[in-house]
């Protein structure tokens, strides 16, 4: 795991695939170190990191493969469920997948003998994002070029069903804020649903298009965070359904919005992959400029780690690691 300069990263591990989506687990799975989801064209591998950041005797970056799924398809989103336990015994790892063939799949192993899977039916068209209900894991929630945003128990039923007026693009649920579904649509509208009630209550709006991805701050749950078109937009959800702020930041447009895990004032975005690199930009709101700015060869998704402010990108043939300032 060698420390690299030539792209400004502070990690880099190899994979035997591009990678097309890359998941730190949010939640915390009893163990000293993070685990990681990445997905490929036909296949899962789920590993643990450590960084020197968070334990001096690591020489920059341990890296450790667990277990690779076999996937037989594209894997285009993970989602991590808060069931995931490396500390019980068996351990148990639990993730759901969404794929190119519109389906969703639920993954469960104890590492061992255990390995099942199912597959949730239901989206007509490629689904963008899926997400567990952070406190129990006991459902989850996906979005999809179909127009819907659906609920899902753990055995692939259907518990909810929102019509969308476009493309639903992200879909987030806060742990303060459980019975509240975020969701996001490319047409720059951002809609919180009631799960009791299955009503939207509260909407955002971006005022421009097309929104690409959206989140929801996990140290203040009053901030979303959006792209859409080239800008990043940041929102108040007390003051006004309009930005509060806003900046242009990719040239060409921009593709991922992320907040870190352990400020509220840090963020990330990525540009769209370019014929050669995608960049990476790391803001803090209280700097004009980027404070940190990175390139991959051809690389997708983006995710931040649950306890230090680092993020990950993946890419051809590589994961990438970025560590940031507070």
């Amino acid at each position: 795991m060698k420390q690299d300069s030539t792209r400004n990263t502070s990690y880099t591990v190899d994979c035997e695939d591009y990678v097309h989506v890359v998941k730190f687990n949010p939640f915390d799975s009893g163990d000293s170190c993070s685990l990681i989801a990445y997905g490929g064209n036909n296949y899962v591998v789920v590993g643990t990191c450590r960084f020197q950041e968070e334990d001096a005797e690591v020489e920059g970056m341990q890296y450790k493969t667990l277990r690779t799924f076999h996937h037989g398809i594209r894997v285009d989103a993970i989602a991590w469920s808060p069931e995931t336990r490396l500390d019980a015994i068996p351990p148990q790892i639990r993730f759901c997948t969404a794929a190119s063939d519109r389906k969703l799949r639920l993954f469960t192993s104890d590492l061992q003998d255990k390995n099942e899977f199912k597959t949730f039916d239901g989206h007509s068209d490629y689904i963008n994002d899926l997400v567990f209900a952070p406190n129990e894991g006991q459902e989850i929630a996906s979005v999809s070029d179909d127009h819907t945003c659906r609920v899902w128990d753990l055995d692939g039923n259907e518990k909810a069903h929102f019509v969308l007026r476009s493309p639903g693009m992200s879909v987030c649920w806060h742990p303060e804020e459980a019975f509240k579904l975020m969701v996001a649509e490319k047409n720059g509208t951002i809609r919180f649903y009631d799960l009791i009630t299955q009503q939207a209550i509260l909407s955002l709006e971006c005022e421009q298009t097309p929104l690409m991805s959206a989140d929801w701050c996990l140290k203040n749950t009053l901030k979303i965070g959006a792209v859409a078109g080239s800008d990043w937009l940041i929102w108040d959800i007390t003051r006004s359904s309009y930005p509060q702020d806003k900046r242009p930041v990719h040239v060409d447009r921009a593709r991922l919005f992320r907040w870190s895990r352990v400020n509220e004032n840090l963020f990330a975005t990525t540009g769209y992959p370019g014929k050669t690199t995608t960049q990476l930009l790391v803001h803090h709101l209280g700097h004009p400029q980027p404070i940190l700015t990175g390139t991959a060869a051809v690389g997708s998704g983006l995710t931040w780690h649950r306890t230090l402010p680092l993020c990950a990108v993946g890419g051809d043939h590589k994961i990438f690691f970025w560590v940031t300032e507070m």
